[in-house]
């Protein structure tokens, strides 16, 4: 969303429409301690009196004011990924050219979503071996601190595997029940992860292994998994 506004010398005087209110994109959560972002995207090398707002944040309101060009990048890779792709646009002037720079936020590449599963693949891995390993050892509290850290890799390998970036924690519930992960069923999912991030319960971190293990596999990660040799065995259903 470009607008170029221009003076009387047909100067520009900085396009600036905003983008959109990305914390709209969830309205169904209650307003209570819920605020809205706001970006305002500019056309290159524009200048406009609104850059003095740059980084205003209120309990109600963050505003981030962008080139075009910054847009294209933020969040790829970054933190901001997931809530550029569930922004909702208030304004496209570029004949949809915002709608496909989102677009391409919410979706991972073949090769990136690839790359990056293998890498979450092997760190759910190994924080599932360290909990699995620690409550054999009689190391309760570290098992648990491990089964908890591998709910954090475990998620962003299932959404890597569809090609989605994460979503933050808090919206993680409303994301599923919406657009549920292909082949997880979203009731057990959550339960699954809810259950291992407070008790660290070492049966079911193995059954829920698994699945991941075969779903992996299928996807074409097994020599991530192979690498772990014997180990595998530890990390399996008893």
């Amino acid at each position: 969303m470009i607008r170029d506004d221009r003076n009387r010398n047909g100067r520009s005087r900085g396009g600036c429409i905003p983008l959109g209110a990305l914390g709209r994109a969830w309205r169904q959560w209650p307003a209570q301690g819920f605020s809205t972002g706001l970006y305002v995207v500019l056309a290159d090398g524009a200048t406009t009196d609104l850059t003095r707002f740059a980084g205003h944040r209120t309990p109600e309101l963050d505003l981030v004011i962008v080139s075009l060009a910054e847009f294209r990048t933020v969040g790829m890779p970054g933190f901001e990924r997931y809530a550029l792709a569930r922004a909702r646009i208030v304004l496209d002037r570029l004949d949809g050219g915002i709608a496909r720079i989102l677009a391409a936020k919410g979706r991972l590449g073949a090769d990136e979503a690839f790359r990056d599963c293998g890498e979450w693949l092997d760190a759910y891995a190994n924080s599932l071996y360290r909990s699995v390993k620690n409550d054999r050892d009689g190391h309760a509290f570290a098992a648990r601190l491990d089964a908890a850290d591998s709910v954090r890799f475990l998620l962003e390998l299932l959404f890597a595997m569809d090609r989605r970036p994460r979503p933050y924690n808090k919206y993680l519930a409303w994301e599923l029940a919406r657009y549920p992960l292909p082949g997880w069923g979203t009731g057990m999912l959550l339960d699954a992860v809810d259950r291992i991030s407070a008790t660290g319960d070492v049966r079911l971190q193995r059954r829920l292994f698994a699945q991941v293990e075969a779903a992996a596999r299928h996807a074409g990660h097994g020599a991530v998994l192979d690498a772990w040799g014997e180990d595998l065995d530890l990390m399996r259903p008893q």
